[in-house]
């Protein structure tokens, strides 16, 4: 039952973070869903429920890390610490509040210097993004030699491309946008597209997990392989008692 309640929070966590920050972008005074980053929700008049997002969500996705590792036979390392990672990122992300940019808040126009923290935060945010994209990859690697998981290679595969690819498209647009080249360029599209795919992907990881069989390969001759199910360590420790 731990385990369960670790995958549920990989389940909650990401679909949470998505309909917070839509429900904010939709509904905050001077805030454009179009041209905004979601982590520009932290700053201005309520931004306290965006930072509260991040740490909300960052905490869930890294205890469905654990439930990950605990769960999923065999077992994917360097997946598992990518999501870690990224759960940490966020949470990181929450604490260091982005500075203002793209004219928002209200008033900013964007002259001030960087500070630290805004610092902290725009390299938080890179870190996120890489290590979702990462874990994606190494996951659709892990998938692929599992006929139980086969069909989210291709899966994991197409998502952590759209994470990168949708991240350097936000972070170029924004760019272009602030030098003038590209005004009202839909950062914010580019990069909520990026996050509901890779948020998506890992509370969908989280409820294949909840709801069907991973598989443990056994040590006997490939001639009498079987596979066992494993959902938890409640039905582990169960088949060895």
């Amino acid at each position: 039952m731990r385990v369960r309640a670790l995958l549920i929070a990989g389940f909650v966590g990401p679909l949470g973070f998505i309909v917070v920050f839509l429900i904010e972008g939709a509904t905050r005074p001077g805030y454009s869903a179009w041209r905004n980053f979601v982590s520009q929700l932290a700053t201005g008049d309520g931004g306290w429920v965006q930072i509260a997002n991040f740490l909300v969500c960052g905490t869930l996705i890294l205890a469905f890390a654990v439930g990950l590792w605990r769960a999923l036979r065999p077992r994917s390392v360097a997946g598992t610490v990518l999501i870690g990672l990224f759960a940490v990122s966020l949470i990181v992300a929450g604490i260091f509040v982005t500075d203002p940019a793209l004219g928002y808040p209200p008033g900013s126009n964007g002259s001030d210097p960087p500070t630290v923290h805004g610092g902290i935060h725009g390299v938080a945010g890179l870190v996120a993004f890489t290590a979702l994209a990462a874990a994606a990859f190494v996951m659709a690697r892990r998938f692929a030699g599992d006929p139980a998981w086969r069909g989210w290679a291709v899966y994991s595969f197409v998502v952590g491309a759209l994470i990168f690819g949708l991240f350097v498209a936000s972070t170029a647009a924004s760019v272009l946008d602030e030098r003038g080249v590209w005004p009202g360029a839909p950062v914010g599209v580019f990069q909520r597209i990026s996050i509901v795919t890779g948020w998506t992907w890992l509370a969908a990881l989280a409820f294949r997990l909840l709801t069907r069989t991973a598989y443990v390969p056994t040590t006997t001759p490939p001639s009498t392989e079987s596979t066992t199910p494993l959902m938890n360590e409640a039905s582990s420790d169960a088949r060895k008692r």
